[in-house]
Formats: structure tokens, sequence, C-alpha cells
């Protein structure tokens, strides 16, 4: 089903820019002998509207990767390039400003429970000047309504399944139309139908929007939908999916 943006902003024109670019990036954690390198002489690049998928083992590194590209933490080593802006050494509010542009989906969805679905996905609008001269009430419905849950605009989390609360955590996500979405482990506590549905879901509101995402998983059942597929070990990227042929239905 095609879908139609016209009623929240104005979708992106198709472009190769490269939006993500990181050139040997290291990380550690701790001070003095108690400090541990978690990732190791990191390269990678990430072009508009790519969807790439990062896979590993468990403690690879790849959600500490995932928060350095989000503005959740600072670089500290290397080269770190987000849209253009270099975050290595990033002050506090260069971050702040880079969250801005960013959207993210967590595992647990990180709903605010007193409020509505139409009001967790308003927040998201509410960081942006632009849009608060506008209806973002109207712009929030209906894209909750572009993600299935047009019924479900007024419910509080506590009375939504799990598959709908990442629907909302979608919506949330990409209503701003941000430039990348990073999402972690978005279809770990989902049955193998809720999380199908989800990652289709955002793969197809992303190209729309001409939307990059970096996702982060062990799910298997969902590597079709990637551009690309990048592996992580032990802290190091050990293949950046250059070279894979991964082709999306």
């Amino acid at each position: 089903m095609s879908l139609d943006f016209s009623s929240i902003a104005n979708p992106v024109s198709s472009t190769s820019e490269t939006v993500i670019s990181v050139a040997n990036l290291n990380h550690c954690f701790g001070k003095g002998a108690l400090q541990k390198q978690v990732l190791f002489d990191i390269n990678l690049e990430i072009k508009a509207g790519e969807i790439v998928i990062m896979t590993g083992p468990s403690g690879s590194g790849k959600t500490t990767l995932l928060s350095l590209m989000g503005g959740l933490r600072s670089a500290q080593n290397g080269s770190l390039q987000i849209l253009g802006k270099e975050m290595s050494s990033a002050s506090k509010r260069q971050l702040t400003k880079l969250r801005c542009q960013i959207g993210y989906i967590f595992q647990a969805h990180n709903l605010m429970s007193f409020l509505t679905a139409k009001e967790n996905v308003r927040m998201s609008l509410e960081l942006h000047e632009n849009y608060l001269q506008g209806d973002i009430n109207g712009k929030a419905t209906a894209m909750l309504e572009h993600v299935g849950l047009g019924k479900h605009i007024n419910d509080y989390p506590e009375n939504l399944s799990g598959g709908q609360k990442q629907r909302v955590a979608i919506a949330r996500a990409l209503v701003s139309h941000p430039k990348i979405v990073l999402a972690d482990e978005p279809t770990a506590s989902l049955d193998k139908q809720s999380g199908r549905d989800v990652v289709e879901l955002m793969q197809m509101l992303a190209k729309e929007q001409n939307c990059t995402i970096l996702l982060v998983t062990h799910d298997n059942r969902i590597l079709d939908i990637a551009d690309r597929i990048i592996y992580m070990e032990d802290g190091q990227l050990k293949n950046d999916g250059v070279d894979m042929e991964v082709k999306v239905n």
C-alpha cells in the first residue's frame, strides 16, 4: 500500500549523500586501571535512504556504537560525522541539537504511560519550533492513522498490545521527518508476525521519507528488509556489508 504523507510534511527527495561517516573510531568506558576499550577502529559510511542492519553477538559493541551515532554520548577518539557535523568531543549543546534531528525506536518502546498514543507522538513534534505553529494534534493523528492505529489514538499504552506500542513508537520517531532513525532491537519483545509487521512498516515509511535507518537486531527473521547488513564482533566491524548482496523485496 502506498502512503500519502502530504498531510504531515513534504517527503525528502532522493539523494545519495553520506549521512553517517565513521573513521578510525575508538571508544572506552571507565578510567585508569578500570578503563576498558569497547570499540576498535570503526570505519563505516551510510548513505541517505539506506536501511542498514547491524548484527553480532551480545556485548560486541553494537548498542554503544548506536548511542554514539545518536548523540546519546560524545565520541572520544577518531571521527564521527553525523549529517555533516563532527561529533568527536561534541559539547552537550551540540549533542542535544543532533538528537532533535534523529528518531529513536527502542526495544521497550519507551512510551510515556500517562500519555495517550496521540500525546506520545505529539511530544516529538513539540521539540521542533517549525511545527509548533501548525496543527500538531492533526499531524500526530495523521501519522497514527498511517501506521494503522486510527482507532487507538486516545488509548493509553497499558491498553495497547506489544505490536501496537511499537507502532506508536515508530509514529513518534518518524512524525517529524528525521533524516536518521536508530532502532535498537525493535522486535525483541514481539512475536514473529508482530515483529515482521513492525519492521515492514519501518521499511515502508522510511522509503517514503528517504530516511536512513540503522537497526540493531539479533532477529534473523528480519534481515531481508535491509539494503546492507553489517556485522560486529568484539568491538570491531567485521563486515560493512558493501560486498554483500542483500535485496529488499
